[in-house]
């Protein structure tokens, strides 16, 4: 543990999910890879589409939309349902399928193996604070066995817009009622998590990624209170 800001009281803590409370790389790509399956396979119309196509299909939501991008899981379905449509679907038949397909993607969405430490250390951190989830994406921890630690789970989209923005960290601290200044905030990314986090006036701990260092890393824009390379170390702070 690095300290870099003096730490002062600690009444909560909110964590970042992906990437922070377990390794995010392999399940996205898994999901991803289903999800374009089970859309070819929906409909014979849909049999040739293309990852390719369907993340253009994305942006060019995004260019006529711009704050869709704040809710990732109604960007993912929008998208599928224009595909849908382009292919000849009718609007009920592709809002059906759309949903459909959303469904199966949360189901590969949450095939997630939590490290054994994740569970030892939140249980610890629970046991003495508050614990809250502050998402940019559409894990849901209650399907893999983290629901059980947190008092609430924020997404960006129904809570708010995306981190670094402040309206997840701002209702955090309503919600819990507490001062933002003792909150401590838990991630890995240094722009959403850290940046976001401090500048809002919380604190905030960064999980440093494998190989990264703080000082040749590009997005290093604030301090954070704290660095962190496993988990398990914030057991000492109780």
């Amino acid at each position: 543990m690095r300290f870099y800001r003096p730490l002062g009281q600690i009444s909560a803590l909110t964590f970042d999910l992906d990437d922070t409370l377990y390794d995010n790389r392999e399940v996205i790509l898994r999901t991803e890879r289903e999800a374009l399956a089970f859309v070819q396979n929906y409909h014979p119309a849909l049999n040739a589409l293309e990852n390719k196509e369907f993340h253009r299909l994305r942006q060019a939501l995004r260019q006529t939309e711009p704050e869709i991008y704040h809710d990732v899981t109604e960007w993912r379905r929008r998208a599928v349902e224009q595909a849908m449509l382009n292919a000849g679907l009718t609007a009920s038949e592709a809002a059906l399928g759309a949903e459909a397909s959303m469904a199966h993607f949360a189901t590969w969405r949450s095939r997630i193996d939590v490290p054994q430490e994740t569970h030892d250390t939140l249980a610890k951190l629970a046991a003495k604070w508050p614990l809250v989830a502050i998402t940019n994406g559409n894990a849901q921890p209650e399907l893999f066995g983290l629901g059980d630690y947190f008092e609430f789970v924020l997404r960006a989209g129904p809570h708010g817009r995306s981190k670094p923005f402040n309206d997840m960290y701002h209702l955090a601290a309503d919600k819990l009622g507490l001062p933002l200044g003792d909150i401590l905030h838990v991630g890995d990314d240094l722009t959403t998590d850290v940046a976001g986090a401090i500048r809002c006036g919380m604190q905030a701990c960064w999980i440093k990624p494998e190989n990264a260092d703080l000082m040749q890393t590009l997005d290093s824009r604030l301090l954070p209170h704290i660095e962190i390379s496993r988990l398990a170390s914030l057991t000492t702070l109780i």
